[in-house]
């Protein structure tokens, strides 16, 4: 990283911290006058500070406002520095980005589109959670050479499928992007994507390459991708999840007695939490991964314990959800694993508290 950078990434994240919308703007204008290419801008100032302000709320140094007041922010600074750009005469694509419907992390996709132009594509961008039927409204409206799919949060994988197959059968390619889609693409490929890349540079990198080979319409239904979804666990979970969420609630109330006494925020704030796990459970059958669920799970752990929130919560909630599927093979083979690892994780979390302490 240049020092250039360098600077500018330390202005833009003291502008954020300061909520100074004003010098974000001045910080990555000032560094594209230095003669920081506005790619880098994007990507190594602006992307890197939107990381970090997520590392800084998973560590509980930033609270849920602070991160989205940040993102403002930087979706301000990217505005700030492509405004008045001259930007290349289109001569690629069109390219459409879009995020899939429920995801509202736009973010990530608005640094694709910016690096897109930048590079000579003409670039739709659609923004957050775009709903199927007018994603492929659009497809037949513009006819573009691809489809840059965007999705930061796994729950959204199901939907992501349903977008991927949707937008083949309009005779579109996909490339897919974003964390949900794992570090090496593996959902991405699971789910049937013509192509996936793990950053901006990359995805610029393979649409300029070479075109996407366009889908025969038709070509295939999402049950060839996924077989193991003929055992219809994920439907039944995924269709009965309020009654699991209330059913653990109440099992939890009954080992814990302490939370009887729980305000209506601290109950509300509890059910989330449930109901969170068992929408990684849901897609986690889905995509026949226990990882996912067993990522999830000790993320969540860390989380709580970055907050002083003790995590033994989450072993009954584990036990019985355990008991609410017990005749459904997949699903308790999944919470048995991620048990077992959750208890691993602690015991280290553990161990290293009291040698902290010692």
């Amino acid at each position: 990283m240049s020092d250039t950078t360098a600077r500018a990434a330390d202005d833009l994240w003291e502008a954020v911290l300061a909520r100074d919308e004003e010098a974000a703007g001045e910080a990555v204008v000032r560094a594209a006058a230095a003669g920081l290419d506005p790619e880098t801008a994007l990507l190594d100032v602006i992307g890197a500070v939107q990381r970090r302000v997520g590392e800084e709320w998973a560590a509980n140094r930033l609270t849920v406002a602070q991160e989205h007041a940040a993102t403002a922010i930087n979706e301000r600074a990217v505005s700030a520095l492509m405004f008045g750009r001259k930007l290349p005469t289109p001569t690629r694509g069109p390219i459409t980005v879009a995020c899939v419907d429920g995801e509202w992390h736009a973010l990530p996709a608005r640094l694709v589109s910016e690096v897109l132009r930048l590079r000579g594509f003409q670039v739709d961008y659609l923004g957050a959670q775009v709903p199927i039927p007018h994603l492929i409204t659009h497809l037949h409206r513009t006819g573009p050479a691809a489809v840059a799919l965007s999705s930061s949060i796994p729950t959204r994988l199901p939907t992501a499928h349903a977008t991927i197959t949707a937008c083949q059968a309009a005779g579109t390619p996909v490339i897919a992007g974003g964390a949900a889609f794992g570090p090496d693409g593996r959902y991405a490929r699971l789910l049937g994507a013509d192509a996936w890349a793990p950053d901006a540079r990359s995805a610029a990198d393979r649409l300029a390459r070479e075109p996407l080979p366009s889908p025969a319409p038709g070509a295939h239904q999402p049950i060839d991708d996924l077989p193991h979804l003929a055992d219809q666990e994920f439907t039944m979970v995924s269709r009965t999840a309020t009654l699991l969420v209330k059913a653990v609630l109440n099992g939890l109330e009954e080992r814990i007695p302490a939370m009887r006494a729980y305000s209506d925020e601290q109950h509300q704030r509890t059910a989330e939490d449930i109901a969170h796990i068992v929408d990684f459970l849901a897609t986690s059958l889905y995509v026949a991964d226990d990882g996912l669920f067993t990522g999830f799970l000790t993320w969540t752990a860390d989380i709580l314990s970055a907050r002083s929130v003790p995590a033994d919560v989450l072993a009954p909630a584990l036990d019985l959800l355990l008991a609410e599927l017990r005749d459904f093979p997949r699903a308790t083979a999944l919470i048995t694993t991620a048990h077992a690892a959750l208890e691993a994780a602690t015991d280290r979390s553990d161990r290293r508290h009291g040698a902290s302490t010692a």
